[in-house]
């Protein structure tokens, strides 16, 4: 009995310990985001194809609601996707899907964010894919119109257009200082941040880093 006792104390401990060890980057994922995670998926390959943008994706809504769908912002941005009501009732034009603009709906704000992300995606060019996610973000958070005139006073300065980290990231093209400097914090954040540890949690690329 004793010899079965001095064989099972350390098979104990080596369970133990086992059973200790956290998978590096789950830690870092809200139990919330684990309730979502298929649906999010689906909806954004429904709209990207499957290279969808999952991880991205996740550390946006992260960023913007932290997973909680009846989120509402001072400003009045509605739920997981943090939609405006002009914006959602815009979004319906570009996708029938979405058209009622249900926007504490989980489902539906997935497929808004990625809808919304797409069609800023294709209309800002960049060095590279990482630059485009980091233009395209800077257009979710501040608007497109903004991103394009930074864009115009990098290039006007002696920067390069096309690429956002250390040249147009650095230009201001008249907003505010405190809505520069959140803008600029957005993209940083959500690919710098968030978007590795969703990846490293297995949600996918994390387009950057």
């Amino acid at each position: 009995m004793k010899r079965w006792l001095a064989f099972l104390q350390p098979l104990a401990l080596i369970l133990l310990l086992t059973a200790a060890i956290v998978v590096p980057g789950l830690a870092d994922v809200p139990h919330a985001a684990n309730r979502y995670r298929a649906d999010l998926a689906r909806q954004a390959r429904l709209v990207w194809g499957l290279d969808a943008p999952v991880a991205v994706m996740a550390a946006q809504i992260h960023q913007e609601s932290s997973w909680n769908p009846r989120a509402l912002s001072p400003a009045g941005a509605q739920g997981m996707a943090q939609f405006m009501p002009a914006t959602a009732t815009w979004i319906g034009d570009i996708d029938p899907a979405l058209r009622g603009g249900d926007v504490y709906n989980p489902t539906w704000a997935f497929r808004a964010m990625a809808r919304y992300d797409h069609w800023l995606y294709g209309r800002l060019a960049a060095a590279t894919p990482c630059d485009r996610w980091a233009f395209t973000l800077s257009a979710y958070n501040g608007g497109l119109g903004w991103v394009l005139r930074d864009k115009n006073l990098a290039a006007a300065q002696g920067g390069d257009r096309n690429r956002w980290w250390g040249q147009v990231e650095r230009h201001n093209a008249g907003r505010s200082a405190a809505n520069w400097q959140e803008n600029r914090g957005y993209p940083r954040r959500i690919l710098v941040v968030l978007a590795p540890r969703y990846a490293q949690a297995g949600w996918g690329d994390p387009v950057c880093f």
